[in-house]
């Protein structure tokens, strides 16, 4: 191979080589990859349609879901990933997947980071070999790089703790002792030089995404885990009291179980909810965590102030078994501040879908850099509302929360550390940008719904009392399916409050322990073309998830739907004024 060597940043030490699979725009393996084929199903992406495996896939980073460690992993096992991962800059999610992989599964794949101007370089590349730190690239002009080479990860030495020292050296056992070896390994990728303690996790690798996530969970368990502190757990791929009823095929099913299970028995609380934001256990303003999946991070970072990193699959569970987290990222103050100001649009008369649309756009343009959201100051935000505008965030940006001056608890202290305002860019979003991403939103080409889709992230009680209060009295189209996904303790809550009898007798269908982006079919109706949802989220992983064509829409709108079959002829009013 002749052409551009370049020197590289070793994230997971290794050799390969192969075709060039390269896209400036981020990738959410969960969501966005097919973990048993390997093509990219996220039908917004630039890689559409394209298969990963036995390429070098070149990206800036990874986006989106936590899960995408599980993904990668998955796809190492299954012979179904690239070849290589080149970033721009260090990605920890996609990164901890490979590396799980080789400690557990002796399975690994080279992993690099380049810098942007690097990156930039390699978009004409057609093939690349991956020899530790040194890149060789075919199809560039051939120039050799030397200058500056990137320290050895393994040179970065840790503060222990004596605590530390006994599970490292397997005196706690050998669960702990190989959870110890995987927090040091990232921690030493992030550069920290010191772990901290947390008081609480919620772990997303409870998801099954293939044979791979449920072997990772029966290994611990057979070296005997349990978790060190109070620990929740994520969605789970099915809804554990009702997939065999849904008609949902043992091959899922079971396995699906069986991984839940498997974290309950290291101790974790069966709570199987994507919004653990939502429960009285949510961690408090300084709170050290440590959370999983995407949209919760988001809020517990911007919402709640409380300081998660945006963990991926399995290191959770790891740093939950051991209660330590490297010191780094936004678990340091420093590291919390924004970087980048958004101008929201003046709005007199708007509905909530306002709030996952200007999300959805912000993380557009945030990427990897935490925002400070201005011009809603004068607006009545309610924490739905931030549910909403966070899942959305986290679907297009990398970074772990954002600031909404006025309204979220450390924007002030954002604001100030940007200093005068006069010498920050400000980026101005317009109405006709949001209209640009409703429409990228709306892929439906007619009005038909035949699906009603609601509760991703999982409905809070006041989305539950709210919509029985729109749905009383209405009377549904036969031929639409309504449905709800929640937690369960918010599903107990609101049968107290009466919504969920109203809720029924409109006919809706609940389900809970899993959410809409692990519902397919027989629970999706085979003869349905097209679904309405109020998330921003789903509404973009949906039509790669489902294969079906999305509506997005306000609730009220998506109410209306399920008694019409229809969605309106036009945008709302208030993005077309």
């Amino acid at each position: 191979m002749t052409g551009s060597r370049l020197q590289a940043k070793t994230l997971v030490h290794g050799f390969a080589e192969g075709d060039v699979l390269y896209s400036d725009v981020a990738l959410s393996l969960w969501g966005g990859v097919d973990s048993s084929t390997g093509e990219v199903i996220d039908r917004h992406h630039p890689l559409s349609g394209k298969f990963l495996a036995g390429k070098i896939l070149v990206i800036p980073s990874g986006r989106g879901s936590c899960s995408g460690s599980a993904v990668i992993m998955e796809l190492l096992l299954n012979g179904k990933a690239p070849a290589g991962l080149i970033f721009a800059k260090d990605e920890e999610i996609l990164t901890l997947g490979v590396l799980v992989a080789q400690e557990m599964f002796q399975s690994s794949i080279p992993v690099v980071s380049v810098g942007d101007t690097k990156f930039t370089e390699l978009k004409d590349a057609k093939a690349i070999r991956v020899s530790g730190s040194v890149i060789e690239v075919d199809g560039l002009p051939t120039t050799r790089d030397t200058a500056h080479p990137e320290a050895p990860v393994e040179d970065i030495a840790i503060e222990l703790s004596e605590n530390d020292r006994a599970m490292l050296e397997g005196r706690s056992g050998k669960a702990r002792q190989v959870a110890m070896q995987i927090i040091l390994q990232v921690a030493k990728i992030q550069g920290a030089s010191t772990l901290i303690d947390v008081t609480q996790a919620h772990i997303d690798g409870c998801i099954y995404t293939g044979p791979a996530s449920l072997r990772f969970a029966q290994l611990l368990c057979e070296w005997g885990a349990k978790v060190a502190v109070p620990t929740s757990l994520n969605s789970v791929s099915v809804d554990q009291r009702r997939w065999r009823t849904q008609g949902i095929d043992s091959k899922l099913g079971e396995p699906a179980s069986a991984l839940a299970n498997a974290y309950v028995e290291m101790g974790c609380m069966p709570t199987f909810t994507c919004a653990p934001y939502l429960l009285d256990s949510a961690p408090n303003l300084g709170d050290q965590i440590v959370w999983a999946e995407s949209n919760a991070v988001v809020y517990a970072n911007s919402v709640l102030g409380a300081r998660t990193m945006k963990y991926p699959d399995y290191l959770d569970i790891c740093i939950a078994l051991t209660g330590r987290a490297p010191f780094s990222g936004c678990h340091i103050t420093s590291n919390r501040l924004a970087s980048i100001v958004i101008q929201a649009p003046v709005l007199s008369d708007f509905d909530e879908s306002f709030y996952p649309l200007l999300g959805y756009h912000v993380g557009a343009i945030a990427g990897n850099k935490i925002p400070l959201v201005i011009g809603l100051e004068a607006a009545s935000v309610t924490l739905d509302d931030l549910k909403g505008f966070g899942a959305a965030f986290a679907t297009t940006s990398s970074a772990p929360m954002f600031h909404i001056a006025g309204v979220t608890p450390e924007a002030d202290l954002a604001k100030a550390a940007l200093g005068d305002s006069r010498s920050t860019e400000v980026i101005k979003v317009s109405l006709a940008d949001l209209f640009s991403s409703w429409r990228a939103l709306n892929t439906a080409d007619d009005r038909n719904v035949d699906i009603v889709s609601l509760g991703n992230p999982h409905f809070s009680l006041t989305e539950f009392i709210r919509m029985a209060e729109l749905c009383a009295g209405k009377v549904k189209k036969p031929d639409v399916s309504i449905i709800v996904t929640s937690g369960r303790t918010v599903f107990q809550e609101a049968e107290k409050a009466g919504a969920i009898d109203i809720l029924k007798e409109f006919g809706v269908e609940f389900i809970t322990d899993t959410c809409w982006c692990m519902i397919d079919k027989p629970v999706l109706k085979s003869n349905a073309r097209s679904l309405m949802t109020n998330s921003g989220k789903y509404a973009h992983y949906g039509p790669g998830l489902s294969g079906f064509r999305v509506h997005y829409a306000s609730l009220r709108i998506c109410v209306e739907a399920a008694c019409t079959g229809l969605a309106p002829v036009n945008a709302p009013d208030w993005i077309r004024s």
